[in-house]
């Protein structure tokens, strides 16, 4: 399948988000013929997710493929124009803890918007998620019992967690989809990179059985996700049935997997959180 080709999403809504997605994926080819690339896909749901906002925002989505081995291209850094807002990163079944040139590349170009673009807010998802914290000098690795976290799973929320997804005390837990064998082993800190200043909060905003950091947050520059908000239920039987073609995952865990992937999950519900990030409405959360 070709590559998708770069491409903008243009908004005419007076109040808007301009965000660019970098894509290190493709959807599965019926999925693709279906919602399009996952920039269209997740266009589509921060969309959603802008005209729930009080009052309505717009999201105006700019989209690159980059996966150079397949095609794709990485942006130069000065390809990433001054109206730019908002990155996000996709999910991949590529290594974020590889060694690959491609991915070296991208590691150096949010680098370097993370130095020089301090008004550019990240987010990623999966992939994404801990992309941007290799970057931030985490450690990234498989699970050490090499198992899955697949479709639809409970996470912890810490207090910070609680109120950017604005839930009650009484409220504990979201549920997203998931589709990852690789996490973020501890968040990156001032001590694992010297890309926060001393005495920068980062916050670790949820936890789960299998992955002990479900995102990060650090106040108005970045807000990961290890879940997959963009995922329904034949999304993920798909992707499921990918990996099982692919190899990298057995037909037991996929079948196991796919039982839970009509439940109700809470992608919504983040991608309104990550709306109200972009847009500097929680801009007080330290």
């Amino acid at each position: 399948m070709v590559p998708p080709a770069a491409r903008t999403i243009v908004s005419d809504h007076p109040d808007k988000v301009r965000m660019l997605v970098l894509e290190t994926d493709e959807p599965h080819p019926d999925t693709q013929k279906e919602k399009g690339s996952f920039g269209d896909i997740l266009n589509e749901l921060l969309r959603e997710a802008g005209e729930a906002h009080s009052p309505a925002l717009g999201i105006e989505t700019a989209m690159q493929y980059i996966v150079e081995p397949e095609g794709g291209q990485i942006p130069k850094k000065e390809e990433i124009t001054e109206d730019i807002q908002a990155i996000l990163i996709t999910g991949s079944e590529w290594d974020a803890h590889g060694d690959d040139e491609w991915i070296h590349k991208l590691i150096d170009l949010i680098k370097y918007l993370w130095v020089h673009r301090p008004d550019i807010r990240f987010t990623g998802v999966c992939f994404g998620h801990q992309i941007l914290c290799r970057m931030l000098g985490s450690e990234v690795a498989p699970a050490a019992n090499r198992e899955w976290e697949l479709s639809h799973s409970p996470i912890i929320l810490s207090d910070i967690g609680r109120t950017l997804f604005d839930l009650s005390k009484t409220e504990d837990r979201i549920h997203l989809h998931q589709m990852h064998i690789d996490h973020v082993v501890k968040p990156p800190s001032t001590s694992t990179t010297d890309l926060l200043p001393k005495g920068t909060k980062v916050h670790a905003w949820g936890t789960s059985e299998h992955t002990g950091v479900q995102g990060v947050y650090i106040q108005k520059r970045l807000f990961t996700t290890q879940g997959h908000m963009e995922f329904n239920e034949v999304m993920v039987k798909r992707q499921l049935e990918m990996r099982v073609k692919a190899g990298s995952l057995s037909e037991k865990d996929a079948d196991e997997a796919s039982e839970r992937a009509d439940w109700m999950h809470d992608g919504q519900r983040v991608a309104k959180a990550v709306i109200r990030f972009f847009h500097g409405d929680d801009d007080d959360i330290e």
